[in-house]
Order: C-alpha cells, then sequence, then structure tokens
C-alpha cells in the first residue's frame, strides 16, 4: 500500500496534474516524487522533494525544515536503496546512495546558491548534524 501524508497529498496531486511542475511556494523548483520503502514497516511512501540534476542522477537533500534530525526517508533509503522517482511524466527505477563528504560538497554548495532556503535550513542544523544529500 502506498501512503502519502496528509501534508503531501496536495503536491503529489497538483504535481501528477501538472505533468511534474507544482506552483505557490514550490513555483520553479525542480520536484520529483520519492517512492520510497519504510525501513521497518515495508510500506511504500511517496516524498515530493527538490532536487538538483547531476549528469544523468538526481540528488535530492535531507533538510528536513533544518530539523535536529534526518528525515525518515533518508533512513528508508539506506534499509532500501532500490526505489522509484517520478520525473515529470516519468516514472524511473533507481538505487539511491547518501553522499559521502568529498563528494557531497559540491553539489550542496550549488543548492544552496541556486535555492539560497538550503542555506537556511544548514545554519538551523549547524553543529548538529549534516544535511544529507542522497544521489
Amino acid at each position: 500500500m502506498t501512503e502519502v501524508s496528509q501534508w503531501n497529498e496536495p503536491i503529489v496531486e497538483e504535481f501528477r496534474a501538472n505533468e511534474g511542475r507544482v506552483g505557490g511556494p514550490f513555483e520553479g523548483l525542480p520536484m520529483l516524487l520519492l517512492h520510497d520503502i519504510g525501513a521497518r514497516s515495508g510500506t511504500e511512501r511517496i516524498h515530493p522533494l527538490a532536487y538538483q540534476a547531476v549528469g544523468d542522477a538526481f540528488a535530492v537533500f535531507g533538510s528536513k525544515g533544518g530539523a535536529p534530525v534526518d528525515p525518515h526517508w533518508v533512513l528508508n533509503l539506506v534499509a532500501h536503496p532500490e526505489v522509484e522517482v517520478e520525473i515529470g511524466t516519468e516514472r524511473l527505477k533507481v538505487r539511491a546512495r547518501v553522499l559521502e563528504a568529498d563528494e557531497r560538497e559540491p553539489i550542496w554548495a550549488k543548492q544552496k546558491i541556486d535555492r539560497p532556503g538550503f542555506a537556511d535550513y544548514e545554519k538551523k542544523t549547524e553543529g548538529i548534524r549534516d544535511i544529507p544529500v542522497v544521489l
């Protein structure tokens, strides 16, 4: 069974109705839908996430709005890295991996320049955690 949180449900519906585009505060933001599998529950969940194209791959960011803990979907990807993403009208099978510091840094630096809100999230987590970048 696929689970979409109440918060994410209208975003997912808008994404699918508009071929991957979402308006409001997400207007112009490259977004994908991540279909991850719960690490303990085994339940498929869908998360709309900002992404950055990195060659033919996609980087997503475990910012959780600057919360002191990683989002659950990061842990889910570590447990079950074979997942699917929706980009526009395509659904693709991908293998996710959390990037180590040397590979993470240039992607994370670009994201903060392109989308300054991510730099704000980083300030909130400073000294608590590094925001994961997942390719």
